[in-house]
């Protein structure tokens, strides 16, 4: 992807805004080098320049005429941090740097985060101010700091620009940002946040994103802030009743600074309508002082009936930007439903309605047409025939009016700054079943679908599991203690179970190879069989060989397991709850990935695949989707590669690409690339093989 601004210069390396690093604790005289004089001192001269010049707009924009007059070129026009507003094609310098900056950025400290650390009042000890409402500020430019523009890359570079054109204009909205996991959404948005705040000091940013989360955002903004801003959240703090909430988002108000929220403390927080005033205070908080509102893992809030979207949609400044790495999750609705958020009735604007009705006219419909369309239907068109429709030629006539009826609000980047890491090599293996397992498997059929999934993942890893997966839930939590799994491994024989005999076969050849390996699961009992299984025949410890992530773990104890797997040698195997780990959690210790079932949400796996396959990765990444060969699961995962077709389509497709682009292309083991699979061993439980 090439350039859209910047120093044509700047280093191709980049620095991940996934990476965990801060500034150093202590608080350092100003005369200390910080290794970023030349940076500090060329922006310095530009500010002092502009002082100096007096530059005449006037004249200045009758050049401009001119110059354009001899050009013939239709200017694609990109913020440059030194020269100005450039055009992208020409290279014409259209406005000055010097002409448009006109602030000073603040010399960052280097102290920790400022946290809220004020005592905690009763509620008739608290001065109920009046809110201050969000404003409309004047449009102006925003300059990227110069910092920040060296380690951008150009995607990054665009989706800044993308967010100005979007969130600084008369008639500011919102807009998404789909950028692939591990991309740099965060030191992006990031960046932005801070231009935005050196222009409009007044203005109060809200970030709502999965609680677990937090810390890392405020660790990314340690690392890359420029100027000394509080970072307010009610987690390290722990305050949770409404009055100690309502002291936090009054200091947050009252200066320039941010706020962290997790999703559903913001909705049980707008939803609070019996709390008294101190709730209704922080319910008017939230709903009028931000004046842009960021959403991290944005795709959460899509389905249109919960609290947590409708709370959303009552925050009242018009800028509100989603942030996801899979926005596509299981249908087309709801991606219309991200988009309603951050423009409302997406669909009925008068610049989306001709689209859609083009749109409808090319699809196969049932019944009369009529002008006026129901989204409902809309959606359903555009998923069939994406999905079903063999017609190349009119999925090729949708594709394009969905990327037109979305190219002004939704910035998509692939990943494919990604192709600079060592490589991904990604494998459906389909298991042959153990006469064991063959036995147990057509009792499947009498359960419905939620309860066959769940007995068939445990009976797809070891048929001793199945008995326990059907039993409820309680009884089943009793029967996970060490001491009674154990005592069940004690009396089997774990090569009776394919998927548990071809993950023991791929961690002893890793280990072999000094490689670690992340197993994912939607359910805790195939995880703690293993794990279990590896303490009773290898003796490995729990917390040194290996780790476990699920989704009951603190933010604490998954930032321990996270650093420790990373960085000690010991560390073997790290389990992990597909949910929790697939989300701002780097794991790039691990080249080995085992997908132990089927999710029927493929979003959810590629996030988790994404937890290995990010920057300063050093490995090639191997990846094995385990599936039980002649199962219900066989047709799950048939079920979930047609749903990566949608994404695939909408956001990469290529006219020249063919349906057979679209399909899993079957390899022998012997031409796999994979000498752990190359063995006699693992053939033997190998029916076939697919490569994405």
């Amino acid at each position: 992807m090439a350039a859209s601004g910047g120093d044509p210069n700047v280093s191709a390396s980049g620095i991940s805004s996934e990476t965990d690093m801060s500034f150093e604790e202590e608080e350092k005289p100003r005369s200390d080098s910080d290794g970023l004089e030349d940076y500090w001192n060329d922006f310095s001269v530009a500010v002092q320049s502009a002082k100096l010049e007096a530059v005449d707009e006037t004249a200045n924009e009758k050049d401009v005429a001119s110059e354009k007059e001899d050009i013939d070129c239709n200017h694609d026009i990109r913020i440059h941090e030194d020269l100005g507003h450039v055009c992208r094609v020409c290279g014409m310098i259209v406005k000055r740097a010097d002409s448009i900056i006109e602030y000073q950025w603040k010399k960052a400290s280097r102290r920790k985060n400022n946290f809220y650390e004020g005592h905690s009042k009763e509620a008739d000890e608290i001065d109920y101010d009046p809110v201050k409402l969000s404003e409309d500020f004047i449009v102006a430019d925003i300059a990227i700091h110069p910092r920040h523009a060296k380690e951008m890359r150009s995607h990054q570079l665009e989706g800044f620009n993308f967010l100005v054109k979007n969130l600084v204009s008369d008639k500011p909205g919102g807009c998404i940002l789909a950028h692939a996991p591990g991309s740099g959404k965060t030191f992006m948005i990031i960046s932005f946040i801070q231009s935005f705040l050196a222009r409009y000091p007044s203005a109060r940013p809200l970030i709502v994103l999965p609680k677990f989360i937090v810390s890392h955002w405020k660790d990314e903004f340690q690392r890359w802030q420029v100027q000394d801003i509080p970072l307010y959240d009610f987690y390290s703090v722990k305050a949770e009743k409404r009055v100690e909430q309502l002291e936090i988002l009054k200091s947050w108000e009252s200066q320039m600074s941010i706020l962290f929220l997790g999703y559903t403390q913001f909705s049980r927080i707008v939803s609070d309508d019996g709390g008294g005033n101190a709730a209704v205070a922080c319910r008017d908080r939230l709903l009028k002082v931000p004046n842009l509102l960021i959403l991290d893992e944005g795709h959460k809030p899509r389905n249109r009936d919960t609290n947590v979207l409708e709370t959303l949609n009552r925050v009242e400044t018009p800028r509100k930007v989603v942030l996801s790495g899979t926005l596509f999750q299981n249908h087309v609705h709801e991606v219309f439903t991200i988009l309603d958020l951050v423009r409302p009735k997406f669909l009925k604007m008068e610049s989306s309605r001709p689209i859609v009705r083009r749109i409808m006219s090319q699809v196969e419909i049932s019944g009369r047409a009529s002008k006026v369309i129901a989204d409902s239907a809309f959606f359903e068109a555009v998923e069939r025939t994406l999905l079903s429709d063999a017609n190349i030629i009119r999925k090729a006539h949708v594709i394009r009016g969905l990327r037109e009826l979305t190219k002004d609000v939704l910035h998509y980047y692939k990943g494919d700054m990604l192709d600079e890491l060592p490589g991904i090599v990604d494998f459906s293996v389909f298991l042959k079943l153990t006469p064991k397992q063959k036995d147990i498997v057509h009792k499947l059929v009498a359960y419905e679908k939620f309860k066959r999934n769940a007995v068939g993942t445990a009976l797809y890893v070891h048929p001793c599991l199945s008995e326990i997966s059907e039993v409820n839930a309680e009884d089943r939590v009793n029967s996970l203690t060490d001491k009674s799994v154990d005592n069940m491994i004690d009396s089997v024989n774990f090569r009776d179970g394919v998927k548990a005999r071809f993950f023991m076969n791929i961690l002893s050849l890793a280990e072999s190879a000094g490689e670690k390996l992340l197993a994912f699961s939607q359910y805790i009992l195939p995880m703690k069989f293993l794990e279990r299984l590896l303490v009773k025949m290898k003796g490995w410890h729990v917390g040194k060989e290996i780790f476990v992530i699920s989704g009951d773990a603190s933010s604490e104890d998954r930032d321990l397991a996270k650093d420790k797997f990373n960085s000690s040698a010991d560390a073997k195997v790290l389990f992990g709850s597909i949910k929790a780990c697939g989300e701002g959690i780097s794991l790039v210790g691990a080249s080995r990935v085992i997908i132990l079932d089927v999710y029927l949400n493929p979003s959810v796996t590629r996030q988790a695949i994404g937890r290995a396959f990010r920057p300063e990765q050093q490995k090639k990444v191997f990846v094995y989707r385990l599936v039980a060969a002649e199962s219900p699961e066989e047709r799950s995962h048939e079920t979930a590669f047609k749903k990566e077709v949608i994404p695939k389509l909408w956001f990469e497709w290529s006219e020249q690409c063919t349906t057979g682009d679209f399909k899993l292309d079957q390899i022998d083991v012997d031409d796999c690339g994979d000498e752990f699979l190359d063995n006699k061993a693992m053939c033997q439980d190998i029916k076939a093989l697919y490569k994405r």
